[in-house]
C-alpha cells in the first residue's frame, strides 16, 4: 500500500525503488556538472507538497526554483493541459499556428510593465528568452553592447553565462566568454554597496571602456534570483531609465524568477514606477511546463526580420494551454495579494528566530518583496561574515525533517523561500517549525564540536 500525499513516512510508492539506489544510479548514468540539491527523488506531488518514491511527506518551499507559484498540478492547470492533449500536442507555431499562443501573447501584452502597446514571443527557457531579448536589442539598436550587473544570473547558455555575475559555478571552465557584454556591481545597503556609486560606475564605464553610443541594453533582475533575492531600490531602476534614456538603450527587466505575482505584484518591476523596453519572463509563466517569453513595445519586437525569432517547441501548445490558466487562477485566488499574506508570515516566523536566545547573531539581513522572502545566515551578526558551512547544513537537516529548502547567493550564505502563493498559513507555519527545529540544532552541534 502507497502513501497520501497529506501522510508521513509510509510504505514506498514504487516497491523496489530507494533515494540511495536512484542516486546511485544518477551518478552512474548522468554528467557530476548536473549537480542536484537533495538526494530525494519525487514520485508525486500537490500543491505544497511533494512525496518521494520512500514515501516520506516533504513540504515544498523551494517551489521547483519559482515555477511553481500555482503550486503543484493546480487542478485548472492540470485540467487545461489534459484538454489540449486531446486535441494536439505540437505543430510548431511556425509552420501551423493555434488561438492558444495569441490570446496568451494578448493577455501578457496587456499586463506587460512595459512603454506603450506590446507585443510577445514565447519560448522554451528562462536563457532562450534573455539571448533573444538581445537579439531584439542589437536589432533594434544596431548596436552590440550589453550591461550586466554582478551578482546577476541569466542562464546556462553561453550568452547566459556571459551575462550571469557570478563565476563560480556557472563559468568555471566554459569560457571564452561572448564579447561585448560589461558587468557594474549590484547595489546592496546591507554590505555597503549603495545605488550612488553603481550609477557613477556607469559613467566611469562609458569613459574608460565603451562609447554608450555602442550599448544595446542593460538588463536587470528587478529582484536578483540566485544572486541572493536583493531588491533593485526605486531610484537605481529610475536612474536606469534615464541613463538608457539619454543614450538611446533599451532596458530588459529579467522577471524569470520574480514574475506572476511572487512579489505581490504580477510583475515585480511595478514596484519601482518604471517601466522596461522588454521584459523576460518564463518559470511560474505556464505552472510547471516549459514556456517563456519576451515581451517588449511593439515597435522594438517588430525589429527582427520574418524568420529571425522562433525555435520548434517555443510556444507550445500545452505551455500556452498552461500558461492561460495560470493566469486565471492569479485572478481569481488573488495570489498578488497572497503573495503579500505569505511574505508577512514568514518574515515574523524569521524574525522570532533570530531574537531567540539560541539563534543570537546567526541571522543576519532578512529580506522580503511579497513572497520572494530570504534569510541571511552570518557569524556573530557581522555582514562581513557570511556563513556558507551553516546554510549547507540547514538546507540538509531541513530535508532530514522534510523540508525542501534552497539556497543562494553569491557567498553561498542566503535561504531562500519560495513556496507557492497556494500554500496555507498552517502548511508555512509547520514547514517553518521544521526549519527552526533544524537551524537549531545544527548551531547546538558546531557549538558542542
Amino acid at each position: 500500500m502507497g502513501t497520501t500525499i497529506t501522510g508521513e513516512t509510509t510504505a514506498p510508492i514504487e516497491e523496489g525503488l530507494r533515494n540511495a539506489t536512484l542516486q546511485a544510479r544518477k551518478e552512474a548514468a548522468v554528467p557530476r556538472g548536473l549537480a542536484t540539491a537533495l538526494p530525494v527523488f519525487a514520485a508525486k506531488a500537490a500543491g505544497s507538497e511533494i512525496t518521494d518514491v520512500e514515501g516520506k511527506r516533504y513540504i515544498d518551499f523551494g517551489g521547483g526554483i519559482a515555477v511553481l507559484n500555482t503550486g503543484h498540478l493546480h487542478p485548472k492547470v492540470k485540467a487545461a493541459v489534459q484538454a489540449q492533449l486531446e486535441n494536439f500536442s505540437h505543430t510548431c507555431i511556425q509552420v501551423t499556428p493555434y488561438e492558444s499562443y495569441i490570446r496568451l501573447a494578448e493577455r501578457l501584452n496587456a499586463i506587460a510593465p512595459v512603454r506603450g502597446p506590446a507585443k510577445t514571443v514565447f519560448l522554451t527557457t528562462g536563457a532562450e528568452a534573455v539571448e533573444n531579448a538581445v537579439k531584439i536589442a542589437r536589432a533594434h539598436t544596431g548596436r552590440p553592447g550589453v550591461i550586466a550587473f554582478s551578482g546577476a544570473f541569466h542562464g546556462r547558455t553561453l550568452l547566459g553565462m556571459a551575462l550571469t555575475g557570478k563565476v563560480v559555478p556557472y563559468k568555471v571552465g566554459f569560457g571564452p566568454m561572448p564579447a561585448d557584454i560589461y558587468h557594474l556591481p549590484f547595489p546592496v545597503a546591507y554590505h555597503g554597496k549603495e545605488v550612488a556609486a553603481t550609477l557613477e560606475a556607469i559613467e566611469t564605464l562609458f569613459k574608460a571602456d565603451i562609447d554608450p553610443a555602442r550599448i544595446a541594453a542593460m538588463i536587470i533582475e528587478p529582484v536578483q534570483g540566485e544572486g541572493g533575492f536583493y531588491q533593485a531600490q526605486p531610484e537605481l531602476m529610475q536612474g536606469l531609465r534615464a541613463i538608457c534614456d539619454k543614450h538611446g538603450i533599451l532596458l530588459i527587466a529579467d522577471e524569470v524568477q520574480t514574475g506572476f505575482a511572487r512579489t505581490g505584484k504580477m510583475f515585480a518591476l511595478e514596484h519601482t514606477g518604471v517601466k522596461a523596453d522588454l521584459v523576460t519572463m518564463a518559470k511560474s509563466l505556464a505552472g510547471g511546463f516549459p514556456l517563456s517569453a519576451v515581451s517588449g513595445t511593439a515597435s522594438i519586437m517588430d525589429s527582427p526580420h520574418p524568420g529571425g525569432l522562433g525555435g520548434t517547441y517555443g510556444g507550445s501548445p500545452l505551455g500556452c494551454a498552461a500558461g492561460n490558466a495560470v493566469l486565471d487562477v492569479i485572478e481569481e485566488e488573488n495570489l498578488c495579494q497572497r503573495a503579500d499574506e505569505i511574505g508577512d508570515l514568514l518574515v515574523r516566523r524569521i524574525k522570532e528566530l533570530q531574537t531567540g536566545n539560541s539563534l543570537r547573531g546567526v541571522i543576519g539581513d532578512i529580506r522580503a518583496v511579497g513572497a520572494m522572502v530570504a534569510m541571511e545566515l552570518v557569524a556573530d551578526g557581522d555582514a562581513d561574515k557570511p556563513d556558507p558551512d551553516l546554510t549547507r547544513a540547514l538546507v540538509a537537516r531541513a530535508a532530514e525533517k522534510g523540508l525542501v529548502l534552497l539556497s543562494c547567493g553569491v557567498r553561498g550564505n542566503v535561504i531562500r523561500f519560495l513556496c507557492p502563493l497556494t500554500t496555507s498559513d498552517a502548511l508555512v507555519n509547520e514547514g517553518m517549525d521544521r526549519l527552526g527545529e533544524a537551524l537549531r540544532e545544527c548551531v547546538a552541534e558546531r557549538a558542542g564540536s
